[in-house]
């Protein structure tokens, strides 16, 4: 990410099947709401280079858009990106969208990056954000299990020796005890990030997700068949906790 374009390493990588699981990704996040909610502001938590956005437009056409990146180069890409969508609205700053104003947040492929302050901060800012019955889309990688042992041998092909292709590694995550150990960097100034997806457990998000959201649906991508135990993605759709709207059995 540090020298090269995010779209490059995602929906323009050379290998064909990681481009289809990127962009597959994005489409299976864009419906899981759908028949929740209706919404006037969306909100794409961690934007990227913008990919998703154009999604969100094209899902929610009357609805305002908030493209929410702090890092500079990746909002120079989504700026780039999204220049023809007048209903995008960019932000560097979380801190100056009001409270309670989004019906529906969007954050794919970002909390696998947060350290655990972070993570916190960032759900902090979604119950401030979201409205009374407000909704959030939230998408992360499987880096456990069967997905662990699959993706290891993807990056051991790339990189072997890495931390996220090394044998120990890779074995533990297949165990489902990846190492609690990660790298930790800066993507920008004040933003702590692991930038290696190794050593990232779902089902410690989940259980804050349960915590602090009511928890209404757990899919995943790119198949909504063979579950958490094989595809590579989880989705997990949160509504806010003081929302008098019952809850769907998580599945």
């Amino acid at each position: 990410l540090s020298f090269m374009a995010y779209s490059d390493i995602t929906f323009n990588d050379k290998n064909p099947i990681k481009r289809w699981l990127q962009r597959r990704r994005l489409v299976v996040a864009t419906r899981i709401a759908d028949g929740r909610v209706d919404p006037q502001c969306v909100l794409d938590f961690g934007a990227g280079n913008g990919e998703l956005c154009k999604l969100i437009a094209l899902r929610f056409p009357k609805a305002k858009i908030i493209c929410y990146e702090p890092t500079p180069s990746l909002m120079a890409e989504a700026r780039e990106n999204l220049a023809d969508l007048p209903q995008v609205h960019f932000c560097t700053d979380v801190g100056k969208i009001a409270d309670g104003s989004v019906e529906l947040i969007f954050c794919l492929e970002v909390f696998e990056h947060l350290p655990k302050v972070e993570t916190k901060d960032a759900l902090i800012q979604f119950n401030r954000l979201l409205c009374s019955d407000g909704y959030a889309v939230i998408g992360v990688p499987i880096e456990i299990g069967i997905p662990a042992l699959y993706k290891g041998f993807f990056r051991m092909c790339r990189r072997f020796g890495a931390f996220d292709a090394s044998i120990k590694n890779v074995l533990l995550a297949t165990l489902c005890s990846p190492p609690k150990e990660r790298p930790v960097s800066e993507i920008a100034p004040g933003f702590a990030f692991h930038y290696e997806h190794m050593g990232f457990d779902y089902r410690n998000l989940q259980a804050l997700l349960h915590a602090r959201f009511r928890l209404q649906k757990v899919t995943t991508s790119p198949f909504l068949v063979f579950g958490l135990w094989l595809n590579p993605e989880a989705n997990f759709l949160v509504q806010k906790a003081n929302s008098a709207v019952n809850t769907d059995a998580a599945r």
